[in-house]
């Protein structure tokens, strides 16, 4: 298993730029991997595919502004900031360029949306190898009004509505990404599925570093995979664990409610306990083809960059050759790829 393996040419129209006016008007490939076939379909026609008793697993982080825009106020240079993680109060990793221009010590004023110099100030503390900067905050009480949404940087134009970029679901703050795949959901097919009998649980994974990077390493197995903070309470694990003791399945939303998902089977496994526990804590599961899934029987997910975690997740899930054919098919028929792309959905 090599990363190139993971690795397709999409053409760059297929990349979507903007999301549809209508969040379930998205199309929906689904695969069936028992039978390996492919049914095309729209989103908003999901509910057909599910059942009564079905858990929906949705990740409820809430991406916070996280980039911004500011000047080294010893030669007024400009600099971007995408925060990625809080270590403690207003102290934070981050991303940074240009990142080997700025060393420990170095002050930044951020500027306001007008361009202009704002009260908040930014220092940075320390650099590891990895390119991650940790930052000091003067304050964190202007981070909304300051901050700008940290769209992917394969996303050129700009979005109108912020919240677009949000879950209609999304509660815990904390992401410097969207859980992409809850945005095909809107009020009306969250109802429409709870009226089906589906039970929805709700996990919380704030999306980090692991979105923006693609794995450089010839052999994936040296990835260095970064801890994402994930949070799951007891009443989402009775849901769980009620589904599976009475063989109903489990329908993860996205490949961060995988990762928080698989991340429960992995405590449960190292345990010795036959249930899962609630947990909190730094998600470090790094999924890869021949991966066991212990607590996902289907998955709702959009179509991912090559050579990333996420493919790899998918390609794991179903297989790396029925991946590889759906993936032939989407570009095919013309679906929008990335976070405002269309969705598929593995049984």
């Amino acid at each position: 298993m090599l990363t190139n393996d993971f690795d397709y040419h999409l053409p760059e129209a297929l990349i979507a730029q903007t999301p549809l006016i209508d969040r379930s008007a998205s199309r929906l490939l689904i695969l069936d991997r028992n039978s390996n076939s492919l049914v095309h379909e729209t989103f908003n026609n999901i509910t057909q595919y599910l059942r009564e008793g079905d858990v929906m697993v949705f990740n409820q982080s809430k991406v916070i502004p996280a980039r911004f825009y500011g000047v080294r106020d010893d030669t007024s240079g400009k600099v971007e900031i995408l925060l990625l993680r809080k270590v403690r109060n207003t102290v934070w990793h981050a991303l940074a360029r240009p990142g080997r221009r700025l060393r420990q010590g170095t002050h930044i004023s951020i500027l306001d949306k007008e361009g202009r110099i704002s009260g908040l100030q930014m220092e940075i503390l320390a650099s590891d190898e990895h390119g991650i900067k940790t930052i000091q905050l003067s304050t964190e009480d202007h981070i909304d009004e300051l901050g700008h949404m940290p769209l992917p940087p394969y996303i050129q134009k700009t979005l109108q509505d912020p919240n677009r970029y949000q879950t209609v679901y999304a509660k815990e703050t904390g992401s410097v990404a969207a859980p992409t795949a809850g945005l095909h959901f809107n009020n009306n097919i969250l109802n429409d599925i709870e009226n089906l009998g589906v039970i929805p649980a709700y996990v919380t994974l704030h999306v980090g570093l692991d979105t923006f990077r693609p794995v450089q390493e010839d052999n994936p197995m040296d990835h260095h995979i970064h801890t994402e903070y994930y949070e799951v309470d007891s009443s989402t694990v009775s849901i769980l664990n009620d589904a599976r003791k009475e063989n109903r399945r489990i329908i993860a939303v996205g490949t961060t409610s995988v990762r928080v998902l698989e991340q429960l089977g992995d405590n449960m496994l190292r345990s010795g306990s036959k249930i899962i526990e609630p947990a909190s804590g730094d998600a470090n599961i790094f999924i890869l083809p021949g991966h066991k899934f212990r607590c996902v029987d289907a998955m709702v997910t959009n179509f991912h960059l090559p050579k990333s975690t996420l493919l790899m997740l998918v390609c794991a899930f179903a297989s790396y050759d029925s991946i590889k054919e759906v993936y032939n098919e989407a570009i095919k028929n013309e679906y929008r790829f990335y976070s405002f792309g269309d969705a598929m959905f593995i049984t």
